[in-house]
């Protein structure tokens, strides 16, 4: 099986699907990563920007993608940019990898970088589109600090409908989000790792395991 994991910030595919791309890897399926954001000068030192280059690659090497890329839009300013603009790479990178399933962040979500790649995901991954372009289910993931803080309204909340037991890959996901130094929190705050491994065991005892990961269904072919 060919996955894509679309992450509109780096570090938002291991909070929100990491262990599940670790168990994807462990059965042998090609893992995929693009990253919809870049940081730019505006919003950080050229230090910080270059430590978080860094730390993309050092993931990069962690989940062992078969392939990954880096879109040089500027992250915290996707509502400044055409949405024809967000829409052709995505579109061209999936078309590439041809991704039987697809996972991306939930649309919901509080942060407007967060909405807007959902939807240009949604307008590559059209009814009509995904056989075309082998696509055969989309699922949103749950992101810490965003998904969680999104206003409470029917057309925003996430209701998980797929939940994936993620047991024996809970503690390797929280090491490869420790490689993201410039966003990992100090406890008590939503992105340390007891609260991630709090998020894992709630979602793991929805199902009976010890930890899991939930996703929802946005669409499947079959």
């Amino acid at each position: 099986m060919r996955v894509l994991a679309i992450a509109t910030h780096p570090d938002d595919e291991t909070l929100g699907c990491g262990a599940t791309l670790l168990k994807h890897a462990a059965a042998g399926d090609e893992v995929h990563w693009l990253i919809m954001t870049t940081a730019h000068g505006g919003q950080w030192s050229e230090e910080t920007a270059r430590r978080k280059a860094a730390e993309v690659d050092t993931v990069t090497r962690a989940y062992g993608f078969r392939s990954h890329r880096q879109l040089e839009l500027p992250a915290a300013r996707l509502d400044t940019v055409a949405f024809d603009e967000l829409i052709a790479p995505v579109r061209e990178f999936v078309a590439a990898v041809r991704p039987e399933t697809v996972y991306v962040v939930h649309g919901g979500d509080v942060h407007s970088d967060h909405q807007i790649t959902f939807d240009a995901v949604m307008s590559v991954v059209k009814p009509f589109h995904m056989g075309t372009l082998g696509v055969q289910r989309v699922l949103s993931y749950e992101t810490l600090s965003s998904t969680d803080a999104a206003p409470v309204s029917a057309a925003r909340t996430f209701l998980p409908t797929v939940f994936t037991d993620v047991s024996p890959y809970l503690e390797r996901k929280l090491d490869i989000m420790a490689l993201y130094e410039t966003e990992t929190q100090a406890e008590p705050m939503p992105r340390a790792p007891s609260a991630i491994r709090a998020l894992a065991r709630y979602r793991g005892a929805t199902i009976n395991v010890e930890y899991a990961e939930a996703f929802m269904l946005i669409r499947e072919l079959t």
